[in-house]
Order: structure tokens, then sequence, then C-alpha cells
């Protein structure tokens, strides 16, 4: 029931600004300026039936969870490494808070001048993600109970057991939370590396090429594209956080 009513709010809040942005659009009655929601929608079914529509998403969805991957590997790998010697932490935590602080406009721009465009928006993705992760994975380390810690001495509890009793328990919280936001963050960054970067069949220069042309309608349905897609790699990406732990919880470690 409660989920029914949860439901039911979320459609309610999705269907009230929707309302309000047909109300916009007729107000301004400028289509090369806003358009209607259903005239967005028609557009985005027509686009369905292109030859190339499919191939532009999975080409941009592809390289922003490679580029996602790597990111989140190899910052679980710096965290672990960080906690484990002072030495490493003391090195790779400036460098993830100026990750976190300049401009992605920057990154995209430098990296443009040693890279290929179509491998942008791996990069950015990557970039983008890392600090977020490992930032996430260092703090649920960090918070582990340090009573458990101590039991799973007094026990000789082996690396692998507490691993998974002690220290997976207590990071999973918080890295379901980074890798929720950082999947939104690695469609927004990645679009936005492939707009300026424009390469062929990508979401990014099908945004480019709307606002180009003035193609208003194309430009909302390529933008609901990528919230759609961003969506589903967000939901998928924590399924199968679940399942990992899942089986991680179910392995026989003596």
């Amino acid at each position: 029931m409660r989920d029914r009513k949860e439901l039911l709010l979320k459609a309610g809040g999705v269907l009230f600004w929707l309302i309000v942005w047909h109300m916009a659009a007729v107000i301004i009655n400028k289509p090369v300026i806003l358009v209607t929601p259903l005239a967005a929608l028609k557009r985005l079914w027509a686009l369905m039936g292109e030859a190339d529509f499919f191939k532009t998403i999975l080409n941009s969805a592809l390289r922003f969870a490679a580029g996602y991957l790597a990111a989140a590997v190899t910052g679980i790998a710096a965290a672990l490494l960080s906690v484990r010697f002072s030495a490493v932490g003391a090195v790779i935590s400036p460098l993830m808070t100026a990750v976190k602080s300049v401009p992605v406009a920057s990154f995209i721009i430098f990296a443009l001048f040693w890279m290929k465009s179509r491998d942008l928006s791996l990069f950015i993705v990557f970039l983008i993600v890392l600090p977020v992760i490992y930032g996430a994975v260092k703090e649920g380390i960090e918070s582990t109970d340090r009573e458990l810690l101590e039991m799973a001495r007094i026990f000789r509890f082996g690396l692998l057991k507490k691993l998974r009793y002690i220290y997976f328990p207590s990071v999973m919280p918080f890295l379901t939370a980074a890798c929720a936001t950082s999947a939104g963050l690695a469609f927004k960054s990645g679009t936005a590396a492939e707009v300026i970067g424009q390469p062929d069949f990508t979401l990014g220069d099908k945004l480019f090429r709307s606002k180009i042309y003035l193609e208003t309608a194309d430009l909302f349905a390529w933008t609901a594209v990528i919230i759609i897609t961003g969506e589903i790699f967000e939901r998928i990406t924590i399924i199968i956080l679940k399942l990992i732990y899942k089986i991680s919880q179910k392995v026989n470690i003596k």
C-alpha cells in the first residue's frame, strides 16, 4: 500500500511539471524556443524509427559504461590503498580534491589537445566518477565499527572473513549511494564531452546538431533519451551491486 502511494505521488509530481511545461509552451507560442510535451514525444517516436537511433544510444552508453567501470575499479583500489597506507592517502587525496574542483569544461578542452574526440567521453566520465567512488569507499572503510574489528582480531579472522562480514556491510551503503549519484554524473559529463568533441553517432552530437539547426523538438527528444538511458543505467548498476553483495555473503569462507 505504501509503495503504491509513493508511486502515485511520483506520477503526480511528473504530471504536474508536464502541465507546467505545456502551459509555458502555449503561453510563449514559439516552437523554436519551447515545444509542448506532446510535440517532443511525437518527435521522439519518429526518431525511434530512424536507422541510427539505437546505434547512437549504444555508442554513447558503451563509452560511458566503460569510463564508469574503470573509475569504479580505480576508485575502490585507491581508497583501499589510502586507508592501508597513509603516505598513499596523502598523495592521492589532493589529486581527488583537484579533480572535483576543476570544471568539466576545462578537462574537456585540455583533453582535446591529446585525445581523439571519440575517446573523450570515456576519459571525462572516468575523471568525474573517480573521486565520488573513492570518497565513498574511503568513508565507508573509515566508519567501520572498531569493536567489530577488535572482535575479528580476537577470533583471528582472516582477510577474506573481515572483508565479507565487516568491511563489505560497512562500505556497501556508501558505495551504493555513490554509484547511484555517479551514474547520473556519468551521463551528464559524458554527454557534455560529446557536445564539445562531436564524435559521430553519439548523444552529444545529436544535441549539438539540434541546437545548430534550431530543431527544438529534437533537442527535447534527445534530452529525454539521455534522462531515460541514464536512469536505466543507474538501476542496472544498483541491481548488479546488490547481486555482488548477496553472492559475497553466500560464499563459504573458512
